[in-house]
């Protein structure tokens, strides 16, 4: 199991020197000069001079990069051009709404994907198999924003149930969490449901029912265990792109995380803010992927005796 984690580690190496060389090209690939850029449209060629001289623009490529990795690994993202505070305060309470709103998403989204899933293959061609894989497709094939958009004419304008939007209750997370993990309910669930179908085919399985054992013993112990390697891999990648992805339910829920600030650093060419908030996604991908590894060691024997 070490050896595993050990090689995975390892692999995860080159990934994050990749994203962390186009994090810093991104500022030198956009059109135009950056110190002119980042000076302003009133600026006068000695204020960019200025600002080039103060970012380190004025050196050779290899030894900004250098520079940029090292104050990075530090926790020096520099300052935001925006709001002149250290990057790291504005990034890392964003970043922690955003892993709140996508931890309840994903919650969501492996208990009722895994219970269809389960329960559709178990009684396949029934009325709810045949129910789940039509709401599978509509909730993956709808758009965030539309989805959230009619949430919150339903349930806020139109009953009042719930706040509409903004972060100061608990009420405040149940819209977008739904409208974050609809799509992910929709994935888990056909993964669920197509894995455990395979599962239940094997050897062991009718073996199990030979023997006289109970459905649900055979269905708990001996089905729904082997069939939750895809599970788990597909709900890793899905916590990843929720993370990722929540910038669209965060822009129209006025939810106060990384991906809205992300869209605001943007617009106001905010390029210290976009970087980290960019690594930041970028890094916690990579633990999600090493952390799904060792949940891969925990399901599965054999990969612990690797």
């Amino acid at each position: 199991m070490l050896a595993f984690l050990t090689t995975r580690l390892a692999q995860a190496i080159p990934v994050l020197f990749g994203v962390s060389l186009a994090v810093f090209l991104m500022l030198h690939l956009i059109p135009g000069d950056p110190a002119a850029l980042i000076a302003g449209a009133d600026a006068t060629a000695a204020d960019v001079e200025n600002v080039r001289q103060s970012l380190g623009l004025d050196r050779p490529l290899a030894a900004q990069y250098l520079g940029f990795v090292g104050r990075a690994l530090s926790g020096d993202f520099g300052k935001s051009f925006r709001t002149g505070r250290p990057v790291l305060e504005e990034v890392l309470p964003r970043y922690a709404n955003t892993l709140a709103l996508g931890a309840i998403a994903l919650s969501l989204a492996i208990v009722i994907g895994m219970a269809s899933g389960i329960v559709s293959a178990v009684r396949r061609h029934t009325l709810f198999d045949n129910a789940a894989l039509i709401l599978s497709l509509a909730g993956v094939s709808m758009p965030t924003f539309f989805l959230g958009l009619m949430l919150m004419l339903v349930f806020s304008v139109w009953l009042g149930w719930l706040p509409l939007s903004g972060m100061s209750s608990w009420a405040h997370f149940i819209l977008p969490a739904i409208t974050l993990s609809t799509a992910s309910v929709a994935i888990i669930s056909r993964v669920m449901h197509a894995s455990l179908i395979e599962v239940l085919s094997e050897d062991y399985v009718r073996t199990a029912r030979a023997k006289g054992q109970r459905e649900s013993v055979v269905i708990w112990r001996h089905a729904v265990r082997n069939a939750l390697i895809p599970v788990v891999t597909v709900a890793g990648l899905q916590l990843g792109y929720l993370l990722g992805g929540a910038v669209v339910t965060e822009t129209v829920f006025a939810w106060p995380g990384l991906g809205r600030l992300l869209v605001q650093s943007i617009l106001a060419r905010d390029f210290p803010v976009v970087q980290a908030s960019v690594l930041l996604l970028a890094v916690s991908f990579v633990a999600i992927n090493l952390a799904t590894d060792l949940i891969y060691g925990l399901i599965d024997p054999r990969i612990r005796a690797r």
